[in-house]
């Protein structure tokens, strides 16, 4: 044969040769050495791990003349003849012997002698594929075979095999690879074959290897004859995968929220002709590697990408949040068991595809908790970016005060005092906050009608003006300060209640540990009833989450400090109590007789 496979033409011939797995090799090479072998093993594990050359190995081993360090030499009479070829060694698939006939048969020739050495050596491999009947037959014979027998017996899935049979024998259990060790064992072959690599291709012949030295030497067979040198984007056409940079530009949309692109890119890489399944696994390890790339120092070490592709997995890992990767990793996991019963897999993963990406229209908890991790890392953003400065003071504009109705010959009661606003002591902070001149509502709206009308209204009498706010004394001539302009009138009653609500917002944003709250009040309606200040929201989940305790606490000690003792949080559509207009009227002016005609 003029070609051979490389996982055929570089299989190992003795222990030193095996990759890994040494603690199979330390078992058996102590047993050779001390000439205290077993009647029967179990080599169970992955496929691709080395459990026939071990197998084929240790037969050479027990008959060897002479063993160096447990591994056969090679050079002796009995190994030259066991590698031509010898009835000593017999290797037997039960995938395709797996009938009681074929195990009758091999009861009767165990009891020939050996021909070239000492034991005659029997590989099953594949054993978990025998019938019943077929390891009833071979059961006595397991249990105690003539002396000059050693059955070795090779599965991938022990679970089959009888219990009855698992208690004979002596079971090593197969590890996988790991990915270093494939690399290294991949950078000898290709320097002995003169082939010339990049480092990134081989870890990532290594990585699709999945811990399987066979499987990652078949992929590099394909690899090695796809191109004059192994490049990682050859490796990359070979297996079929989608472009790198198209695959993070999908997972950065999906973990960023950007539900446009996310299904623009998914569209592109299927039109592409790239199978679903494929799509899926490269998103889903791509997603491993910002896993790594976000949280381990070594990563650029442990991922061996290219250097350009690693900064683009790295820059996805620290735009995107942690939990926003979790949550992703989870649909897209859960959506890979369900493509197996899908009737139209590419609808299925464009779902999950959509469901991760728009987090605002998922009703599960882990995307409302996306949301808000998004949106605290918006406000440390705010908070961390330097402040802005004040803008330049605006001349007041000219108002055209109501003109106030004559007050009634009766005498009034004395009007409830004003609260008494907090003096801001720094001139600049006086002219850059436009609220300081507005003053908060202390008594009950007048009616529209009484600025317009001529007279007095007829069903409740007009309260007296407020008495005239008492000027600030003149500071000292010395500090050359231009005289303060004129106060404004009172605003109505709606717009003091939004002026109560941004000078809220602003002390709210001041308060340490507030992010959250601060964006849960950012949009709420205000109003007052009576002294009562009323916050009202549509949103059931907003309206919960300022429901508790801590949150009322904050609200109540934020709006106390601006002079509010009574506010209340409101759902909106919820039955308020209605109002009665004549008990407030009776009750706000009892020194008049209220007729109600």
């Amino acid at each position: 044969m003029s070609h051979l496979s490389l996982y055929r033409k570089f299989r190992p011939e003795t222990f030193e040769g095996i990759v890994r797995q040494e603690h199979v090799v330390k078992i058996l090479t102590s047993q050779v050495e001390k000439k205290a072998v077993s009647h029967a093993y179990l080599f169970t594990g992955p496929r691709g791990t080395g459990k026939t050359t071990i197998a084929r190995i240790f037969a050479r081993a027990v008959n060897c003349l002479s063993p160096v360090n447990g591994s056969p030499c090679g050079e002796c009479a009995v190994c030259r003849a066991l590698k031509e070829g010898s009835l000593d060694i017999t290797e037997i698939d039960a995938a395709s012997n797996n009938g009681v006939g074929e195990m009758r048969e091999l009861r009767e020739k165990v009891q020939y002698p050996p021909v070239t050495g000492q034991y005659k050596v029997y590989i099953i491999d594949e054993v978990h594929m025998l019938t019943d009947s077929a390891f009833n037959a071979l059961l006595k014979t397991l249990e105690e075979p003539p002396a000059h027998v050693i059955f070795i017996l090779a599965t991938t899935e022990p679970q089959k095999i009888p219990a009855t049979i698992l208690s004979r024998c002596m079971r090593l259990d197969f590890k996988l690879i790991p990915t270093a060790d494939l690399e290294k064992h991949l950078t000898g072959i290709l320097r002995q074959l003169h082939k010339e690599f990049e480092p990134e291709a081989v870890a990532a012949i290594a990585r699709a290897g999945a811990g399987s030295d066979r499987d990652m030497l078949s992929i590099a067979e394909a690899c090695i004859v796809y191109s004059e040198k192994l490049t990682y984007p050859a490796v990359t056409a070979v297996l079929g995968a989608a472009d790198l940079h198209e695959t993070a530009n999908l997972v950065r949309a999906m973990l960023l929220s950007d539900m446009p692109t996310a299904i623009s890119v998914t569209e592109r890489i299927l039109g592409e002709g790239k199978s679903v399944g494929v799509l899926l696994k490269d998103v889903l390890d791509l997603l491993g590697s910002v896993t790594v790339a976000k949280n381990c120092k070594t990563a650029e070490t442990l991922l061996a990408l290219p250097k350009d592709l690693f900064d683009v997995v790295k820059g996805i890992a620290d735009e995107a949040e942690g939990r926003a990767i979790l949550r992703a990793t989870e649909v897209l996991i859960k959506t890979e068991n369900e493509l197996r019963f899908a009737s139209s897999p590419r609808i299925a993963l464009e779902a999950a595809i959509l469901r991760v990406s728009y987090p605002e229209g998922d009703s599960n908890p882990d995307a409302l908790l996306v949301r808000i991790a998004t949106l605290e890392k918006k406000l440390a953003a705010l908070e961390s970016a330097p402040a802005r400065p004040a803008p330049a003071p605006q001349p007041a504009p000219a108002y055209a005060p109501f003109e106030q109705p004559p007050a009634p010959p009766k005498a009034e009661p004395s009007a409830p005092p004003a609260r008494e606003v907090p003096e801001d002591t720094n001139p600049a902070s006086q002219e850059a906050d436009p609220f300081e001149s507005y003053d908060f509502p202390t008594e009950e709206p007048v009616f529209a009608e009484a600025y317009f009308s001529d007279e007095p209204p007829k069903s409740a009498p007009q309260k007296a003006a407020p008495p005239p706010r008492e000027e600030k004394p003149k500071q000292s001539e010395t500090k050359n300060e231009e005289p303060m302009p004129e106060e404004r009138p009172s605003a109505p009653i709606s717009g003091d209640a939004e002026v109560v609500y941004a000078k809220f917002m602003r002390e709210l944003r001041k308060t340490a540990k507030s992010g959250v709250l601060f964006t849960m009040c950012s949009d709420l309606a205000v109003s007052f009833e009576g002294e009562t200040l009323i916050l009202c929201t549509d949103s059931e989940s907003i309206f919960s989450i300022l429901g508790r305790e801590i949150h009322q606490k904050t609200i109540g000690e934020t709006l106390a400090r601006l002079g509010i003792a009574s506010f209340e949080v409101r759902l909106a559509g919820a039955s308020v109590p209605k109002r009665d207009p004549v008990a407030e009227l009776k009750k706000n002016f009892k020194d008049y007789p209220i007729e109600i005609k």
